[in-house]
């Protein structure tokens, strides 16, 4: 007899209606060279954030909370989100990167997502 392990209608739901939203994300958001796509990764501990040109399909910088610098961090995960912005606007400069795309990955734009792309401004990326 095979056992499994249910999945719960309102889980499976979220993990769709977030794939649709990053799929219509997607569409529209496209990095170039002059302008690459910041692209944010979002799980229930850490966050991700990349600097990705997509015509090479390069990425060219990237920050998270598990990084050395940040892990282990004074602050709650909005305060990391904070530190993985300004560190991957720092790596982006040095890149040679001034102006992004912002790619919320189909998360909305509130909390840790906005606590980083705010950070991300005021170290000097432009959206």
């Amino acid at each position: 007899m095979a056992y499994g392990t249910k999945i719960a209608k309102g889980d499976a739901y979220k993990r769709a209606a977030k794939q649709r939203r990053h799929i219509r994300i997607r569409k529209s958001v496209s990095g170039t060279a002059e302008r690459p796509r910041l692209v944010v990764t979002r799980s229930n501990r850490n966050i991700v954030a990349q600097v990705i040109d997509d015509l090479k399909g390069h990425t060219l910088a990237s920050a998270s909370t598990l990084d050395t610098s940040i892990r282990g961090g004074e602050g709650d995960k909005s305060a990391q989100a904070q530190q993985v912005g300004a560190l991957v606007a720092e790596r982006a400069k040095a890149a040679g990167v001034e102006a992004v795309v912002f790619d919320r990955g189909g998360n909305r734009y509130a909390g840790r997502i906005a606590a980083l792309a705010d950070a991300a401004r005021e170290a000097g990326l432009k959206f």
